[in-house]
């Protein structure tokens, strides 16, 4: 759900922004017009008028022509932006001017492995290096840009053999998703061709894979194939299978899952020796958890959906750490042996503090467990620190980091030491090997460096007050010395949803904002996991308008505090971000000035009619129960767009395969704006190759980066 230039005539700049500048005007042909073919829903005894249902039907020739005609009308007005062509010359400097970046650090046997982003290539290719501190001597594994010189095929995630020997890659095109894992040898790249396995991953449950004790086969999910399950439910209904390597897929063992939820989602995991595999469970994506674990002796099922465990791992000692919010909202970790996995038996070894134990779903754990010790990985209302405690609980202190830092890995290193990634908003991701005898760490060779040079930036953190009062943290990156006289064009990101944090995050295109004198902002809001739990059901369910309300008080902080005006403001956010963009500007038309919403939601009572829309029911709500539809009718954009009103100027963007978020949700609501709204700038930009923006291309987001900040500098006045 979230990611992710020369100084122009920097005098000239300046001068032109020592006062408010009036957008230039640019020609731009007019919008096509879409037809009404009104419907009428009834919940709970409402009307609900819809004129645009038919735009949710991506297989009507009318449809796609439509899309078409509406990205003719968006490119006429955006290639005429006068600055576009300095933007992208800027902007593919930084992006392509970085050094390589390797993420998701995996140890097995003598092997180091990773995905490496190498600009100028297109996607992360799979390397893997004898160690953190010899980058040299890496082998490439699997190039994506070798199987698609276009940039569309992605390496969706990867899991090597316990012995290092073999390692099972998902691969997906054009932002699908839809991963099909390959299985390589590590030692020469070469593919074992007879052990594809279709349909492993997807954009709605994701997918995942564990590797057996000796390297001859895997646990994997998998979605239904066709004519297993209706048309409806491909999508769903994910389990667990065996593959033994050699044979035909077809012969693969049911393994877990017929009696799991249509929603579930499934993330695998083995013990060092591979003698156990942890099957976590998620019912779509509210946080609700639920654990199996598989011995021997066959799967046994350790924790329920209303235990409140909402992570767990296998440590080296022949035990289970979990994070539990029963009774601690916050988090506490508890440790229990694998031998008798009974819940009521676990120990409670890190109790609830004032700090929130982070917990993540998906290949990176929040805690990593060594022979001696725990290093757990907490959450500081944005920015993270990693504290560590021994087996029994025994504090021994924090890993050193940056002020204002978040921390994207950890991975056990030798005996007792920790590799783990950081970085700042105004500094690149660098792994560090945390040594326990010497108590410090030291930069490993797995470091980028950037042309996206802060120097003279400064990051702030001060809070807004929301409607009832909260206190919401806002991050500020700026310049230093930057005069609060409210003339600088600003933009405020946001997000507020899923327990998602919005930690600290290097960005080397954020560096275009601030070098033409802008201020970038980001809110942490309620629904986020900022502060635990209690934060994120305060901005979930029918609580959802406390987010906007905390976007909002967000956006008035930064006006009031003179860094900005409404007519120098804009907002940009992402997915359950879109939907904070489309309440926050419905509701408040008059706050800011332009708005960039990509890959959003604003029909809410449509949402859970897509796919991945039933997995969000957890989250938002449905529209079967009268109070949650009272809550979604409340603030649903779509319904909220009021005829002849006058609205910011705003850009959506959407991937026609996107599977996380229908685009038809962008096609209706523009075409909603557009009516409702004829003398307010409205633009869809749908790219045909791409989806939610996971496994787009460096080429893809450089372009979208043209676009968003094109748009932005006309309508903030940035010369």
């Amino acid at each position: 759900m979230p990611q992710v230039r020369s100084p122009l005539l920097l005098g000239c700049v300046i001068a032109c922004m020592s006062h408010p500048a009036k957008a230039q005007a640019v020609d731009s042909t007019s919008p096509p017009v879409t037809t009404k073919q009104p419907v009428v829903d009834v919940y709970h005894g409402v009307d609900v008028p819809d004129n645009y249902r038919w735009l949710e039907d991506w297989g009507d020739a009318q449809v796609q022509a439509w899309s078409a005609a509406q990205n003719i009308h968006a490119r006429a007005y955006l290639d005429k932006l006068p600055r576009a062509e300095a933007i992208r010359a800027r902007l593919t400097e930084l992006e392509t001017g970085a050094s390589s970046n390797y993420t998701s650090l995996a140890r097995s046997g003598a092997r180091l492995f990773a995905l490496k982003q190498q600009p100028p290539k297109q996607q992360p290719l799979l390397v893997w290096l004898p160690s953190a501190d010899d980058a040299s001597s890496e082998h490439v594994i699997v190039d994506p840009n070798e199987l698609d010189a276009a940039g569309h095929t992605a390496i969706d995630w990867f899991v090597p053999s316990l012995d290092g020997e073999l390692v099972a890659v998902s691969l997906s095109e054009g932002g699908s998703e839809s991963g099909t894992v390959h299985v390589y040898q590590a030692a020469d790249g070469k593919e074992r061709a007879d052990d594809r396995i279709p349909r492993v991953n997807g954009g709605t449950a994701g997918g995942s894979l564990a590797w057996g004790p000796d390297g001859a086969g895997f646990y994997y999910t998998r979605y239904p194939r066709a004519g297993e399950r209706p048309a409806e439910d491909l999508d769903f209904y994910m389990q667990v299978y065996f593959h033994q390597l050699g044979t035909s897929t077809a012969e693969d063992r049911y393994e877990l899952g017929k009696d799991f939820p249509r929603i579930a989602e499934i993330e695998l995991q083995s013990s060092d020796d591979g003698r156990r595999v942890l099957a976590s469970v998620q019912k779509g994506d509210g946080g609700e958890f639920m654990h199996h674990v598989r011995s021997p002796a066959g799967w046994r099922q350790v924790t329920r959906f209303e235990d409140r465990v909402v992570e767990a791992a296998i440590g080296p000692d022949e035990a289970l750490y979990l994070i539990s919010r029963a009774d601690a909202p916050r988090g506490k970790l508890l440790r229990l042996a694998l031998k008798s996995p009974k819940l009521s038996e676990a120990k409670c070894i890190v109790p609830e503090s004032e700090v929130t134990i982070v917990s993540q779903f998906g290949l990176n754990s929040s805690f990593v467990v060594t022979p001696q010790l725990v290093y757990v990985l907490d959450q500081v209302g944005g920015p993270n620190e990693v504290r560590i405690f021994d087996h029994a609980g025994g504090f021994q202190g924090k890993l050193p980091l940056a002020d204002l830092a978040s921390v994207g890995g950890m991975l056990r290193g030798e005996g007792d030491d920790v590799l783990f990634q950081a970085q700042t908003f105004i500094s690149p991701p660098a792994w560090y090997h945390y040594s326990t005898k010497a108590k410090k760490a030291e930069k490993t060779a797995l470091l980028q460096t950037s042309p996206a040079g802060y120097e003279g930036c400064e990051v702030v953190r001060e809070m807004a007050t929301s409607r009832d009062g909260t206190r919401v943290p806002v991050n500020i990156i700026r310049r230093k010395g930057l005069k609060l006289d409210g003339r600088n064009p600003t933009i405020l990101n946001g997000y507020g949803g899923y327990g998602i944090s919005l930690a600290p995050r290097f960005s080397p295109s954020r560096q275009l904002w601030l070098e033409q004198g802008g201020v970038f902002a980001i809110a942490n809001l309620r629904g986020g996991g900022e502060f635990g739990d209690a934060w994120h059901r305060a901005g979930n369910l029918t609580n959802k308008q406390n987010v906007f309300d905390d976007f909002y008080a967000a956006a008035r902080h930064l006006i009031d505090a003179g860094y900005t005006s409404s007519e120098r403001l804009a907002i940009m956010g992402g997915s359950n971000g879109g939907l904070l963009m489309g309440a926050t500007f419905t509701q408040h038309p008059d706050v800011c000035k332009a708005v960039v919403s990509h890959v959003g939601i604003y029909d809410m009572l449509r949402v859970e009619q897509s796919p991945n829309g039933a997995f969000n029911v957890t989250e938002f709500g449905t529209v079967a129960d009268k109070r949650q539809f009272e809550a979604l009718y409340a603030y649903s954009p779509y319904h909220h767009v009021k005829e002849g009103a006058k609205y910011p100027a705003i850009l959506f963007l959407t991937g026609a395969n996107d599977p996380r978020v229908d685009p038809m949700q962008s096609r209706k609501m523009t075409a909603r704006l557009q009516a409702a709204s004829p003398g307010s700038l409205t633009l869809l930009r749908t790219n045909a190759e791409a989806g939610h923006g996971i496994g787009s291309s460096l080429a893809q987001r450089i372009e979208e980066g043209v676009d968003v900040y094109s748009f932005l500098f006309e309508e903030l006045g940035v010369r």
